[in-house]
């Protein structure tokens, strides 16, 4: 495969610096440049909503979306070269962090099993930045087992009762909207009686506590639901088909991650730091050993790179995502971690510092804190190589005494 430009795509990141050049913001211009920014801040929320209605009224918010629906309509490759050329402008980091769930995740899955008038409601003020949108599915009691839920949903008419809580949701205290994945019939083996709905995240009856976190943030939050009504016409998807519509959310989100490259850490930025960095026997880039290190992680970021090319590819053709998105997040969360935790341990006793007095602002003590997490979310390893065994290898599947039960005569523990 030839990885230069086309003609085309030449001309088309030409028009996209051309763009970038008059319309984002410069370095001293936005928060967003400021590893240390708070997330949730007022000010980067703002800065980022505003950056997000400009990609928008461009198309350029979602290369490979429609235009219909307020895409650029273009393919794969030109969502790479935007990437890359938005990439390069360093006041614009984390900008798009807000909306990554929403557009990402909820907003594809609400497109694929929603109808015309939920489309016209929701997607264009996601799209523009105007509305964020988070992803309701861990439970405290389920641990890695989605489908083992526990918040129920009882029909009352037209609308239905939500009670129940959820545990480690990104962004849910800055959110607008999220995709909720409940129980609506105990009566049936634990997969076949879910059903997603879109909630309203200001609604009275939701209580989102933030955690916080080892690193100080407080990016994942419990939310409690109690009597929480919701019409029947926000349901996504079929009565019952819950596990259906999650699994095209989970995919997302696996190709979310793992076509993140591990949340802006990588090869590019140890290897300012390897610069950077004075050991005994002069520059860290100089080591044999350090140019080793960055030379296996350049390797495993080259074929993260072009694996998730191959999903876009098949996404461009009308596709969702398969299990191999399963390969690339697995790869990119054990590689943030290890990379983290190898940067950490060059720096010496700067490693145990953050902030303005440690190397490139603590980047990487941060990441390695949150590293972990990226290991848990959109599927823990061990599940995520049970689906790389069963459905990209072939391999036999686990022994599941609980298939057939129903899940209100599985054993509790209470």
């Amino acid at each position: 495969m030839d990885f230069e430009d086309t003609p085309e795509e030449a001309a088309f990141r030409k028009q996209v610096r051309e763009w970038l050049a008059a319309n984002a913001p410069r370095r001293g211009e936005s928060v967003a440049g400021d590893e240390l920014a708070d997330r949730t801040d007022t000010a980067f929320l703002t800065a980022a909503k505003a950056w997000q209605a400009r990609k928008a009224e461009a198309g350029y918010a979602r290369i490979t979306w429609p235009k219909e629906v307020g895409g650029f309509g273009g393919t794969p490759i030109h969502q790479v070269i935007f990437n890359q050329e938005e990439g390069k402008i360093k006041a614009l980091d984390g900008l798009g962090g807000p909306f990554a769930i929403g557009l990402g995740m909820c907003i594809p899955t609400v497109m694929t099993y929603c109808g015309k008038e939920v489309l016209a409601r929701y997607v264009k003020p996601a799209l523009h930045g105007r509305e964020i949108w988070c992803q309701l599915f861990s439970e405290p009691a389920g641990g890695s087992d989605v489908a083992g839920l526990r918040t129920r949903a009882e029909r009352r008419g037209d609308e239905w009762l939500i009670n129940g809580q959820k545990i480690w949701t990104t962004g849910a205290q800055i959110s607008d909207f999220g995709i909720l994945l409940t129980r609506t019939d105990p009566n049936v083996p634990k997969h076949k009686g879910l059903t997603m709905f879109i909630v309203d995240m200001h609604d009275p009856a939701v209580d989102v506590r933030p955690i916080k976190q080892a690193s100080g943030a407080s990016g994942f939050n419990e939310v409690f639901f109690t009597d929480l009504k919701v019409k029947d016409s926000m349901r996504v998807g079929d009565i019952g088909d819950g596990w259906r519509v999650a699994l095209t959310t989970l995919m997302h989100e696996r190709l979310a991650v793992g076509g993140g490259q591990g949340g802006g850490l990588d090869v590019p930025q140890l290897l300012q730091l390897a610069r950077d960095l004075e050991l005994e026997d002069g520059p860290a880039l100089r080591n044999a050993a350090v140019r080793e290190k960055i030379a296996d992680w350049y390797v495993r970021s080259a074929g993260l790179k072009y694996t998730t090319y191959r999903t876009m590819t098949a996404l461009s053709r009308g596709q969702q995502p398969g299990p191999e998105a399963s390969i690339a997040k697995i790869v990119v969360a054990a590689k943030l971690q290890d990379l983290t935790a190898y940067a950490t341990e060059l720096e010496g006793e700067l490693g145990s510092l953050k902030g303005e007095d440690a190397p490139l602002g603590g980047m990487f003590q941060m990441g390695w804190l949150s590293a972990p997490g990226l290991r848990i979310a959109g599927g823990t390893d061990e599940i995520l190589r049970n689906i790389i065994a069963e459905r990209v290898l072939g391999l036999p599947q686990d022994i599941r005494v609980d298939k057939d039960v129903p899940f209100n005569k599985m054993p509790s523990g209470r």
